[in-house]
């Protein structure tokens, strides 16, 4: 499945400049899909970095997309929430289009099926339940919804309904999916921010900042005029991803492997 988005798209303009705020130091992380495996030593080296910058305000952004098609979407989202606590740092959570159809689920069990064919059976597995083998087994789906209701915890469900649609800061924007061509960034429609894909990656246009996104794999970070996609499908290659942005510099940092094997790698973008 993942496949169909890793393909060559046309070329694209050099990378364009852009700087974070003054006194500022910005991680991005891209989408996790349940991979705590990879998660947990990205987090680690990103709390390192911070706590050896002399910078006045240090963030994190997490892109969305926690959970779903990986095995551990709960123990993601309870990692997320204990990092909020973290001091001296600002985290901020958008939301991605999975986090929206898991907390559609909670009121109405017949979306399971749909959410399910991407990812959500992994997600309700890992939270305990158990979810129908059928499509059609509306009391199957009503049970299972009633269970995911009864172990999804106080601290998730408050997470899934805090998370943000997008965030500017500096140069930049973040957003889970993109942003509409033609539509000022601070007046986007947030089901576009989670949703959007061929008319944002591919129209040549450059908005007013540049967009930070993840939601469409690609095998390597893609940075261009417009866009920094940092989405490289932890969930199927093992490769988690993050970004990190102080003043014009950019620099990657990667998670690859899985379980007790896991390497880091860093480098300049």
């Amino acid at each position: 499945m993942i496949g169909q988005f890793f393909k060559r798209r046309p070329a694209t303009l050099p990378i364009r400049r852009a700087a974070t705020p003054a006194g500022a130091v910005v991680w991005a992380v891209g989408d996790v899909h349940g991979r705590l495996d990879l998660l947990e030593p990205l987090i680690e080296a990103i709390l390192g970095d911070l706590a050896a910058s002399s910078v006045a305000r240090k963030v994190i952004v997490f892109l969305g997309d926690y959970i779903d098609r990986g095995p551990d979407s709960r123990g993601v989202l309870d990692r997320l929430i204990r990092l909020k606590g973290q001091p001296g740092i600002e985290t901020r959570f958008l939301r991605g289009n999975h986090e929206d159809r898991m907390e559609a689920f909670l009121t109405q069990p017949d979306l399971g099926p749909g959410w399910c064919d991407y990812g959500g059976r992994e997600a309700l597995m890992s939270w305990g339940v158990t979810p129908p083998m059928l499509k059609t087994d509306a009391r199957g789906w009503a049970t299972a919804c009633e269970r995911l209701n009864a172990a999804v915890t106080d601290e998730q469900r408050a997470f899934l309904r805090d998370q943000e649609a997008g965030l500017a800061l500096g140069d930049y924007f973040f957003a889970h999916a993109g942003a509409r061509p033609g539509v000022p960034l601070a007046r986007q429609d947030p089901q576009d921010l989670m949703w959007l894909r061929g008319a944002f990656l591919d129209h040549p246009a450059p908005f007013e900042q540049v967009v930070v996104h993840g939601h469409t794999p690609s095998e390597a970070v893609h940075a261009d005029h417009r866009r920094i996609g940092i989405d490289t499908g932890a969930y199927a290659t093992g490769v988690l991803t993050a970004l990190r942005l102080e003043d014009e510099a950019r620099e990657v940092l990667q998670t690859s492997g899985g379980g007790a094997r896991v390497v880091l790698s860093r480098r300049s973008l």
